[in-house]
């Protein structure tokens, strides 16, 4: 995916994420695209749900998978405002997501950069191409102000 398009399927993450902030959850946002048209969107729903596997990554994913009847959702590109974890990129890789685009680093959970490279892990039977850095300031900015007021 070309920087200027990774900006604007970014700009709609970030909306993901504020729905999720405005739930009071941690603002991750996620859109889910093929051939340039989401067919899943997310934003974390663990704490509404009372369900921990409810990120944005997964509930995107489950969308798409639902919409399209189809558990392999190929061809696919995720954009997500934070890096994913390990369960979120398991996910990615079962589903068969072709490519993974990120806004900012989780230096305490990322599983794609930050603490692991499952997303190109050797020993798994699919590799996900990753750009990361995508509108970083924005989409940290938005976790770091969301943990800042829970401090106070």
């Amino acid at each position: 995916m070309d920087c200027a398009s990774a900006e604007f399927w970014m700009r709609e993450a970030l909306i993901e994420a504020g729905k999720a902030e405005s739930e009071g959850e941690v603002p991750v946002g996620a859109v889910l695209l093929i051939n340039d048209k989401i067919v899943g969107r997310g934003h974390n729903r663990s704490i509404v749900a009372h369900d921990p596997t409810a990120h944005a990554e997964i509930l995107a994913l489950r969308q798409a998978a639902h919409s399209m009847r189809n558990h392999r959702i190929m061809g696919s590109i995720l954009v997500v405002t934070i890096e994913p974890c390990a369960m979120c990129v398991g996910a990615m890789i079962h589903a068969r997501v072709d490519e993974l685009v990120y806004g900012a680093a989780d230096p305490k959970a990322g599983a794609v950069d930050s603490h692991f490279n499952l997303a190109g892990a050797q020993q798994l039977n699919h590799r996900i191409a990753v750009t990361s850095g995508i509108l970083a300031d924005q989409c940290r900015a938005l976790v770091q102000a969301f943990f800042e007021s829970r401090r106070k």
